[in-house]
Protein backbone atom coordinates (compact mmCIF):
# COMPACT_ATOMS: atom_id res chain seq x y z
CA UNK A 1 0.00 0.00 0.00
CA UNK A 2 3.06 2.14 0.65
CA UNK A 3 4.43 1.70 -2.42
CA UNK A 4 0.94 2.50 -4.64
CA UNK A 5 0.75 5.51 -1.94
CA UNK A 6 4.25 6.83 -3.40
CA UNK A 7 3.45 6.17 -6.64
CA UNK A 8 -0.05 7.94 -6.78
CA UNK A 9 1.88 11.08 -4.88
CA UNK A 10 4.76 11.19 -7.65
CA UNK A 11 2.11 11.10 -11.18
CA UNK A 12 -1.88 11.36 -10.11
CA UNK A 13 -2.68 14.48 -11.08
CA UNK A 14 -3.05 17.26 -8.50
CA UNK A 15 -6.74 18.22 -7.50
CA UNK A 16 -7.56 21.75 -6.14
CA UNK A 17 -8.42 21.82 -2.73
CA UNK A 18 -11.24 24.71 -3.01
CA UNK A 19 -14.24 22.68 -2.76
CA UNK A 20 -13.03 21.08 0.63
CA UNK A 21 -13.16 24.29 2.11
CA UNK A 22 -16.23 24.98 4.40
CA UNK A 23 -18.50 28.00 3.21
CA UNK A 24 -16.79 31.56 4.45
CA UNK A 25 -17.48 35.05 2.99
CA UNK A 26 -16.02 36.09 -0.10
CA UNK A 27 -13.39 38.79 1.67
CA UNK A 28 -12.19 36.19 4.41
CA UNK A 29 -11.06 33.98 1.09
CA UNK A 30 -9.50 36.67 -0.59
CA UNK A 31 -7.45 37.03 3.10
CA UNK A 32 -6.65 33.59 3.03
CA UNK A 33 -8.55 32.55 5.89
CA UNK A 34 -10.43 28.82 4.93
CA UNK A 35 -12.20 26.32 7.03
CA UNK A 36 -12.27 22.81 7.60
CA UNK A 37 -9.96 20.59 4.77
CA UNK A 38 -10.32 16.42 4.36
CA UNK A 39 -7.76 14.35 2.68
CA UNK A 40 -9.84 11.11 1.88
CA UNK A 41 -7.59 8.15 2.96
CA UNK A 42 -4.96 6.52 -0.19
CA UNK A 43 -5.80 9.94 -1.70
CA UNK A 44 -4.30 12.98 -2.78
CA UNK A 45 -5.30 17.22 -2.46
CA UNK A 46 -3.29 20.30 -3.04
CA UNK A 47 -4.32 23.26 -1.46
CA UNK A 48 -5.26 26.16 -3.74
CA UNK A 49 -2.56 29.17 -4.53
CA UNK A 50 -5.17 31.57 -3.16
CA UNK A 51 -2.67 33.92 -0.84
CA UNK A 52 0.86 33.64 0.68
CA UNK A 53 -0.21 33.34 4.35
CA UNK A 54 -3.51 31.10 4.05
CA UNK A 55 -4.63 30.13 7.78
CA UNK A 56 -7.00 27.18 8.27
CA UNK A 57 -9.42 25.98 11.17
CA UNK A 58 -9.20 22.14 10.69
CA UNK A 59 -7.12 19.57 8.54
CA UNK A 60 -8.06 15.96 8.29
CA UNK A 61 -5.42 14.02 6.74
CA UNK A 62 -6.61 9.63 6.02
CA UNK A 63 -4.24 7.47 6.24
CA UNK A 64 -2.21 6.68 3.54
CA UNK A 65 -3.53 10.40 2.20
CA UNK A 66 -1.03 13.50 1.40
CA UNK A 67 -2.18 16.70 1.28
CA UNK A 68 0.12 18.94 -0.82
CA UNK A 69 1.41 22.93 -0.23
CA UNK A 70 1.82 24.99 -3.52
CA UNK A 71 5.32 27.24 -3.79
CA UNK A 72 2.88 30.18 -3.63
CA UNK A 73 2.11 29.74 0.48
CA UNK A 74 4.83 30.40 2.32
CA UNK A 75 3.04 30.71 6.25
CA UNK A 76 0.76 28.41 6.26
CA UNK A 77 -1.38 28.42 10.13
CA UNK A 78 -3.56 25.48 10.97
CA UNK A 79 -5.91 26.10 14.42
CA UNK A 80 -6.39 21.77 14.36
CA UNK A 81 -4.32 19.03 12.64
CA UNK A 82 -5.27 15.43 12.47
CA UNK A 83 -3.07 12.82 10.82
CA UNK A 84 -4.04 9.50 10.21
CA UNK A 85 -1.53 6.53 9.90
CA UNK A 86 0.97 7.02 7.35
CA UNK A 87 -0.80 10.92 6.27
CA UNK A 88 1.76 12.91 4.73
CA UNK A 89 2.09 16.86 4.24
CA UNK A 90 4.45 17.72 0.90
CA UNK A 91 5.85 20.84 0.60
CA UNK A 92 6.90 21.91 -3.13
CA UNK A 93 10.37 22.93 -3.03
CA UNK A 94 11.44 26.34 -3.22
CA UNK A 95 14.05 28.73 -2.43
CA UNK A 96 12.21 30.64 0.06
CA UNK A 97 11.71 29.45 3.74
CA UNK A 98 7.68 28.03 4.87
CA UNK A 99 6.47 28.77 8.16
CA UNK A 100 4.10 26.32 9.51
CA UNK A 101 2.28 26.62 12.81
CA UNK A 102 -0.27 24.09 14.57
CA UNK A 103 -1.91 24.88 17.41
CA UNK A 104 -3.85 21.66 18.20
CA UNK A 105 -4.09 18.20 17.32
CA UNK A 106 -3.04 14.86 16.82
CA UNK A 107 -0.14 12.88 14.30
CA UNK A 108 -0.69 8.93 14.09
CA UNK A 109 2.30 6.69 13.73
CA UNK A 110 3.77 7.13 10.42
CA UNK A 111 2.88 10.76 10.47
CA UNK A 112 5.16 12.84 7.68
CA UNK A 113 6.35 16.41 6.77
CA UNK A 114 8.27 16.46 3.54
CA UNK A 115 10.17 19.24 1.62
CA UNK A 116 13.22 17.45 -0.26
CA UNK A 117 14.53 19.36 -3.10
CA UNK A 118 13.57 18.92 -6.56
CA UNK A 119 15.93 16.54 -8.63
CA UNK A 120 18.32 18.18 -11.07
CA UNK A 121 17.48 17.59 -14.52
CA UNK A 122 19.21 18.30 -17.81
CA UNK A 123 17.42 22.01 -18.29
CA UNK A 124 17.88 23.02 -14.25
CA UNK A 125 20.62 22.11 -11.10
CA UNK A 126 19.24 20.14 -8.29
CA UNK A 127 16.96 22.11 -5.65
CA UNK A 128 18.18 22.03 -2.25
CA UNK A 129 15.65 20.81 0.54
CA UNK A 130 13.46 23.72 1.79
CA UNK A 131 14.08 25.76 4.85
CA UNK A 132 11.10 24.96 7.07
CA UNK A 133 10.09 26.45 10.30
CA UNK A 134 7.53 24.06 12.27
CA UNK A 135 6.24 24.87 15.20
CA UNK A 136 4.00 22.41 17.37
CA UNK A 137 1.82 23.39 20.57
CA UNK A 138 -0.71 21.16 22.02
CA UNK A 139 -0.21 18.44 18.94
CA UNK A 140 0.07 14.41 20.42
CA UNK A 141 2.77 13.11 18.74
CA UNK A 142 3.24 9.05 18.45
CA UNK A 143 5.88 9.44 15.45
CA UNK A 144 7.12 12.50 12.79
CA UNK A 145 9.29 12.21 9.89
CA UNK A 146 10.93 15.29 8.98
CA UNK A 147 12.22 14.93 5.50
CA UNK A 148 14.05 17.67 3.89
CA UNK A 149 16.79 16.00 1.72
CA UNK A 150 18.49 17.50 -1.17
CA UNK A 151 17.28 16.74 -4.45
CA UNK A 152 19.47 14.51 -6.73
CA UNK A 153 22.06 16.13 -9.45
CA UNK A 154 21.58 16.05 -12.63
CA UNK A 155 22.84 13.22 -14.88
CA UNK A 156 25.89 14.59 -17.50
CA UNK A 157 24.93 14.02 -21.00
CA UNK A 158 26.35 11.04 -22.80
CA UNK A 159 29.44 11.03 -25.43
CA UNK A 160 28.64 11.50 -29.14
CA UNK A 161 30.11 8.19 -30.85
CA UNK A 162 32.71 8.95 -33.36
CA UNK A 163 31.96 8.33 -37.04
CA UNK A 164 33.08 5.22 -38.92
CA UNK A 165 36.62 5.51 -40.85
CA UNK A 166 36.97 5.36 -44.63
CA UNK A 167 39.92 3.83 -46.50
CA UNK A 168 41.12 4.79 -49.59
CA UNK A 169 40.09 4.70 -53.21
CA UNK A 170 41.76 2.64 -55.90
CA UNK A 171 43.12 5.39 -57.90
CA UNK A 172 43.25 8.53 -55.33
CA UNK A 173 42.27 9.50 -51.91
CA UNK A 174 43.57 8.79 -48.10
CA UNK A 175 42.24 6.85 -45.57
CA UNK A 176 40.15 8.37 -43.41
CA UNK A 177 40.35 6.57 -39.79
CA UNK A 178 37.28 6.17 -37.52
CA UNK A 179 36.73 9.73 -35.56
CA UNK A 180 37.18 9.47 -31.62
CA UNK A 181 34.25 9.08 -29.29
CA UNK A 182 33.51 12.43 -27.00
CA UNK A 183 34.09 12.25 -23.33
CA UNK A 184 30.89 12.10 -21.43
CA UNK A 185 30.15 15.64 -18.88
CA UNK A 186 30.23 15.53 -15.50
CA UNK A 187 27.08 14.92 -13.35
CA UNK A 188 25.61 17.54 -11.92
CA UNK A 189 26.26 18.72 -7.89
CA UNK A 190 23.57 17.06 -5.26
CA UNK A 191 21.43 19.72 -3.30
CA UNK A 192 21.89 20.85 0.30
CA UNK A 193 19.77 19.49 2.70
CA UNK A 194 17.24 21.92 4.12
CA UNK A 195 17.46 23.94 7.53
CA UNK A 196 14.93 22.88 9.75
CA UNK A 197 13.85 25.09 12.90
CA UNK A 198 11.69 23.37 15.35
CA UNK A 199 9.52 25.06 18.03
CA UNK A 200 8.22 22.66 20.53
CA UNK A 201 7.17 22.99 24.16
CA UNK A 202 9.24 22.00 26.67
CA UNK A 203 7.68 18.33 27.36
CA UNK A 204 7.50 17.73 23.80
CA UNK A 205 9.15 13.80 23.17
CA UNK A 206 12.03 14.47 20.85
CA UNK A 207 12.38 10.37 20.72
CA UNK A 208 9.18 10.18 18.60
CA UNK A 209 10.81 12.59 16.16
CA UNK A 210 13.10 11.45 12.71
CA UNK A 211 15.10 13.83 10.28
CA UNK A 212 16.32 12.94 7.18
CA UNK A 213 18.81 16.14 5.99
CA UNK A 214 21.16 14.74 4.07
CA UNK A 215 22.73 16.51 0.76
CA UNK A 216 21.42 15.06 -2.76
CA UNK A 217 23.87 12.48 -4.54
CA UNK A 218 25.89 14.05 -7.41
CA UNK A 219 24.49 13.11 -10.74
CA UNK A 220 25.68 10.50 -12.53
CA UNK A 221 28.45 11.22 -15.32
CA UNK A 222 27.49 10.70 -18.96
CA UNK A 223 28.56 8.00 -20.37
CA UNK A 224 32.01 7.80 -22.96
CA UNK A 225 31.04 7.68 -26.72
CA UNK A 226 32.14 4.84 -28.75
CA UNK A 227 34.71 4.82 -31.02
CA UNK A 228 34.44 5.03 -34.78
CA UNK A 229 34.71 1.76 -36.38
CA UNK A 230 37.32 0.82 -38.69
CA UNK A 231 36.47 0.30 -42.64
CA UNK A 232 37.39 -3.11 -44.50
CA UNK A 233 40.35 -3.05 -46.78
CA UNK A 234 39.51 -1.98 -50.13
CA UNK A 235 39.98 -4.62 -52.95
CA UNK A 236 41.74 -3.06 -56.06
CA UNK A 237 42.32 -5.14 -59.06
CA UNK A 238 45.86 -5.14 -58.83
CA UNK A 239 46.41 -3.97 -55.06
CA UNK A 240 45.14 -3.63 -52.51
CA UNK A 241 44.66 -0.17 -50.63
CA UNK A 242 44.65 1.04 -46.14
CA UNK A 243 41.63 0.45 -44.31
CA UNK A 244 40.90 3.47 -42.31
CA UNK A 245 41.76 2.73 -38.82
CA UNK A 246 39.62 2.95 -35.52
CA UNK A 247 38.94 5.95 -34.06
CA UNK A 248 39.64 5.80 -29.81
CA UNK A 249 36.92 5.71 -26.95
CA UNK A 250 36.13 9.07 -24.95
CA UNK A 251 36.06 8.76 -21.15
CA UNK A 252 33.09 8.73 -19.03
CA UNK A 253 32.30 11.50 -17.32
CA UNK A 254 32.81 12.16 -13.28
CA UNK A 255 29.94 12.13 -10.65
CA UNK A 256 28.95 14.81 -9.94
CA UNK A 257 29.71 16.51 -6.09
CA UNK A 258 27.47 15.56 -3.09
CA UNK A 259 25.10 18.40 -1.29
CA UNK A 260 26.32 18.96 2.12
CA UNK A 261 23.78 18.01 4.83
CA UNK A 262 21.07 20.29 6.17
CA UNK A 263 20.37 20.83 9.78
CA UNK A 264 17.92 20.57 12.84
CA UNK A 265 17.76 23.39 14.91
CA UNK A 266 14.97 22.90 18.28
CA UNK A 267 13.82 25.46 20.16
CA UNK A 268 11.82 24.90 23.21
CA UNK A 269 9.18 27.06 24.88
Amino acid sequence: MRKAMLGLFLVVPLAWAGAAFSAEAPTARQQGIGGTVKVQANSVMRLPKRAQELRLRRVEIGEDAALLIPLEVSVLRIEELHMAKNARIGVAPGEERISIEVVSGRLADGSIISAPGATGTFRQSAGNGRDLTLRLQAVEVESLLLDARGGVGAPGYDGLDGASGKASGCLWGSALKGGDGQSGSDGGPGGAGGRIRLEVPGDFPLERLQTRLQGGVGGAGGKAGKPGAADNDTGCWIYSVDAGRAGRSGEDGANGTNGSDGSLDVVRF
